[in-house]
C-alpha cells in the first residue's frame, strides 16, 4: 500500500492550494487526487472560452437537482468542474470576497478565528493584484487578480445606466465598501485564466514530495476506531487503498464532500442504512444546510451590432491566440453591482448583478439568434435550505440534490424587487441608443404575479452551492472551526461545503482563502 502524510481529495479551488502549501517545505508527502483529467483544453485558458466549456462533458460533473417544487418542478443544471482546478477552471473568474459582516457572522455562529479581521490576511496572502496595493490588497501572491484587458462598450453603458438611476460607482468590490456598480476584477494573468491549477498546482508539480493522480475516483475514507487511516480509490480500472499517515482532507466541494462522507459511513444512520451502508459515525448535519444563489436573467434585444452575439469568433480567436488581446480575454460577465433592497436588514448589499453583453439563456446552452444583452440578478443571503443525500451506495452515481429554492417567502420577495431593479437600470437613458424589445420575460410581464411566474419558469443556479458540511459546534455542525470532522481523528473538510452561511458574492475567492488559512493551521501542528 502506498503511503502519504496527507491525502487531498479534489484538485479544485481548495485542493490545489492545499497541495501547494502542504508540500512547500518538502517535509511532508502529499497525494492530490482528482476525478477529472488535466486542464489541457484550450478553452479553459482562454477566458471567453467559458462560453464553449458548457459543451465539454468530460470536464464537468454535469449535476442536476431533483425537481424543484417552487420552480415548476424543473430540474436545474448544476455545472461543477471535473478537471484540475475544479470549478476555478470553468467559472467566470470574478474575484469577489463577500462582505466583512459575512465572516463576523460566521464567528458569531460559534466559529472563532473566522471573523473579518482573521480572514483578511489570508485573502491577501494569495493575492497578486495587478492594480491595487493598499490595506485590503497586495501584489506578490500566487493568484493573479487583474482588471479585464478588454471590455465591451455596453458594459460601460450598464455602469452609466446604474449611476443614472441612483447607484454609486466603485472601482473595488473588495475594499472598504462593497456596495456599488463597476467592473469585476478577475482571476486572470496576462489575459489568460488563472485557475488554482495554474496559480498553485503548476508551480508545485515538480516537487518530489507531491504526487498528483488525475482520473482517480475516491470511493470512501477508510476508518479504524474513529480515525481516518486512508482512502479507497479507483484508478486505471483498479480499486485499491492508499494510506494517510497524518490526515485525509476532503476538498470535493459542496456536493462531492458530503457524498464521500456518507459513502464512508459518516452521516445519518437511518439514511445510510437505506443504501446498505453501515454507519461508522452518526453526524446528522452531513449533506444538510445546502444553500445556493438563485439567479434570474433579464434579456434585452440590442439595436446595434456591438454585442458578443455579433462579433467574429475567428477574428477574436486569432487576436487572442496571437496577442492575448481583444474579446477573447473577456470573462463575458464584465461588470456588475452589489445593491441593497428595501428589505435589507443591515447595511450589507443583499442583491448581486452580473452584466453580460450578449443574449444568455439556459447557461448558454440555448443559443438564440440576434443580438442582445443580459442582466443577471441573485439574492445574496437566501433563507431557503436544501440537502444532499445519496441515491446509491455506488460512488459513480450522482447524489440526490434538493436545493429547495424559494422555500422561504422572503427569498421570493427579494427576487421580485431585484427584478424590478434590473428593469429600472435597463430603462435608463444611457441604454436608449441600444435598446430594442425585451426578449425575456417580455414587456407584457408587469404585475408581481407575472414576475413571480417568470422567476419560477426561468430562474437558474449561478453556481455557488455551499454549506453541506458546515462548521460550528451545534448538533448539525459537521466540522469544527479548524475544519476537523467532529468525532473523527485525522479527517478534515476544506471547501465551500464548510461555510455555515453564504457569503455576499461569488464563492471562489473565499474558498481559496479557507484553504490558505487551514494550510497554515495544519502546518503549525505538523
Amino acid at each position: 500500500m502506498e503511503k502519504f502524510d496527507y491525502i487531498v481529495v479534489g484538485a479544485g479551488s481548495a485542493g490545489c492550494v492545499l497541495a501547494n502549501r502542504l508540500s512547500a517545505d518538502g517535509q511532508h508527502s502529499v497525494l492530490l487526487i482528482e476525478a477529472g483529467g488535466t486542464d489541457w483544453n484550450p478553452f479553459i485558458h482562454m477566458p471567453a472560452g467559458l462560453a464553449k466549456l458548457v459543451g465539454f462533458k468530460s470536464i464537468n460533473w454535469n449535476y442536476e437537482t431533483a425537481p424543484e417544487p417552487q420552480l415548476n418542478n424543473r430540474q436545474l443544471y448544476w455545472p461543477r468542474g471535473k478537471v484540475l482546478g475544479g470549478s476555478s477552471s470553468i467559472n467566470a473568474m470574478c474575484y469577489c470576497r463577500g462582505h466583512r459582516k459575512d465572516y463576523d457572522h460566521w464567528q458569531d455562529l460559534g466559529n472563532p478565528g473566522w471573523g473579518s479581521v482573521d480572514v483578511l490576511p489570508y485573502f491577501m496572502k494569495s493575492e497578486d493584484n495587478q492594480r491595487l496595493n493598499n490595506e485590503f490588497h497586495r501584489s506578490g501572491g500566487l493568484l493573479s487578480v487583474a482588471d479585464l484587458k478588454y471590455t465591451n462598450p455596453l458594459s460601460g453603458v450598464f455602469i452609466d445606466a446604474a449611476e443614472e438611476v441612483g447607484y454609486t460607482r466603485t472601482d473595488d468590490f473588495n475594499g472598504l465598501r462593497q456596495r456599488g456598480v463597476g467592473y469585476y476584477q478577475v482571476t486572470q494573468k496576462n489575459g489568460q485564466r488563472h485557475s488554482t491549477a495554474e496559480a498553485f498546482l503548476k508551480p508545485a508539480k515538480s516537487r518530489s514530495n507531491l504526487t498528483v493522480w488525475t482520473k482517480t475516483l475516491a470511493h470512501k475514507v477508510l476508518l479504524a476506531d474513529k480515525k481516518a487511516t486512508g482512502l479507497l480509490v479507483e484508478r486505471k480500472g483498479k480499486v485499491f487503498a492508499v494510506q494517510a499517515n497524518k490526515e485525509v482532507i476532503l476538498s470535493g466541494g459542496a456536493i462531492n464532500s458530503p457524498q464521500l462522507l456518507m459513502l464512508s459511513g459518516i452521516g445519518v444512520a437511518a439514511e445510510l442504512a437505506e443504501h446498505g451502508i453501515e454507519c461508522q459515525h452518526e453526524l446528522p448535519g452531513v449533506g444538510k444546510n445546502l444553500q445556493d444563489h438563485l439567479d434570474v436573467c433579464l434579456v434585452q434585444a440590442c439595436s446595434q451590432k456591438i454585442t458578443y452575439d455579433t462579433i467574429s469568433e475567428v477574428l477574436s480567436g486569432l487576436k487572442y491566440w496571437l496577442f492575448k488581446q481583444g474579446p477573447g480575454t473577456s470573462n463575458v460577465a464584465e461588470a456588475g453591482a452589489f445593491l441593497q433592497s428595501s428589505l435589507a436588514d443591515d447595511d450589507r448589499p443583499d442583491l448581486q448583478f452580473h452584466f453580460v453583453p450578449a443574449i444568455l439563456d439556459d447557461h448558454g446552452r440555448n443559443r438564440i439568434k440576434g443580438s442582445g444583452y443580459t442582466l443577471h440578478m441573485c439574492v445574496l443571503r437566501p433563507e431557503s435550505r436544501g440537502q444532499i443525500t445519496l441515491q446509491s451506495a455506488d460512488p459513480k452515481q450522482q447524489p440526490h440534490i434538493q436545493a429547495n429554492y424559494l422555500a422561504v417567502e422572503h427569498d421570493l420577495q427579494l427576487m421580485v424587487e431585484g427584478f424590478k431593479i434590473q428593469r429600472k437600470i435597463f430603462s435608463a437613458t444611457a441604454f436608449d441608443p441600444y435598446r430594442d424589445s425585451e426578449i425575456f420575460p417580455g414587456s407584457d410581464t408587469q404585475s408581481d404575479a407575472e414576475i413571480i411566474e417568470f422567476i419560477r419558469r426561468k430562474a437558474e443556479s449561478i453556481y455557488h452551492p455551499i454549506g453541506t458540511c458546515k462548521m460550528g459546534s451545534d448538533v448539525m455542525a459537521v466540522v469544527d472551526q479548524n475544519l476537523k470532522v467532529h468525532g473523527i481523528e485525522g479527517l478534515r473538510v476544506v471547501d465551500a461545503s464548510v461555510m455555515p452561511t453564504l457569503v455576499s458574492g461569488n464563492t471562489n475567492a473565499p474558498t481559496i482563502m479557507m484553504a490558505e488559512k487551514i494550510s497554515d493551521h495544519v502546518l503549525s501542528r505538523a
